[in-house]
């Protein structure tokens, strides 16, 4: 693959700017974002005008996501984890298709941004410390990060403050990755692009939306019943 064919496959991933609200730079990242989210509330409008009590087709498939998560929670946390189905399942199905989002044509995956998968990562984990400070009360919430020894406590903090690193790194390196291995199979062979290249490419969005998901679930499950 030569120089030129690579600055093309890195332009192709990498966010670029559309155009500016007065000095504010608007990027693809920012209107692929609000794409994915029409077509999401689209979707959610036209099913939920069409509920059966006996689930079909899609309400069926969605029915199952929402067992899947709700059992999960359950298991972590008991009966009260149904309280955050909500929180979860919405991270899930939404980092979703934004991973899956390529197959549009010319669609860049906000998910290939680290701006997208950072800021996922740090109102997630915001949120984790709003839920562990309702459940605990501030004194309980603080008294957590001494657990199980006083003699960790700077071990935990540091803990916290990684978390959404990793959560960003993890989620953004692997889509990006995913991305800029199909684009250039694609450029190599473009008449033949493999289709399994293709369906690891729907695995892989999937896989990475539910380790993100599982690993809210987990944090959220620390404050709930502890380490």
């Amino acid at each position: 693959m030569g120089l030129e064919a690579l600055q093309h496959l890195l332009e192709h991933v990498r966010p670029s700017v559309l155009f500016y609200i007065g000095h504010i730079p608007v990027t693809t990242t920012v209107v692929n974002t609000w794409i994915v989210m029409i077509i999401l509330f689209l979707l959610a409008f036209f099913i939920s005008r069409r509920l059966n009590t006996i689930p079909r087709g899609i309400q069926g498939l969605l029915e199952m996501v929402v067992d899947f998560f709700n059992d999960l929670l359950e298991d972590n946390m008991g009966k009260e984890g149904y309280k955050y189905l909500p929180l979860v399942g919405t991270l899930f199905i939404f980092i979703l298709f934004l991973n899956l989002s390529w197959f549009i044509p010319e669609m860049k995956p906000p998910t290939t941004d680290l701006s997208t998968t950072a800021g996922f990562a740090v109102v997630t984990i915001i949120l984790v410390q709003l839920i562990g400070i309702k459940k605990k009360g501030l004194g309980g919430y603080i008294k957590h990060f001494f657990q199980p020894t006083p003699a960790l406590f700077v071990l935990n903090v540091i803990e916290e403050l990684v978390k959404p690193v990793s959560l960003s790194l993890r989620l953004f390196a692997n889509m990006f990755g995913e991305k800029t291995v199909v684009g250039a199979l694609a450029l190599m062979f473009p008449l033949l692009l493999p289709l399994p290249v293709m369906v690891l490419g729907v695995i892989m969005g999937l896989i990475q939306a539910l380790v993100f998901s599982l690993l809210t679930v987990v944090y959220i499950s620390a404050f709930v019943h502890g380490h």
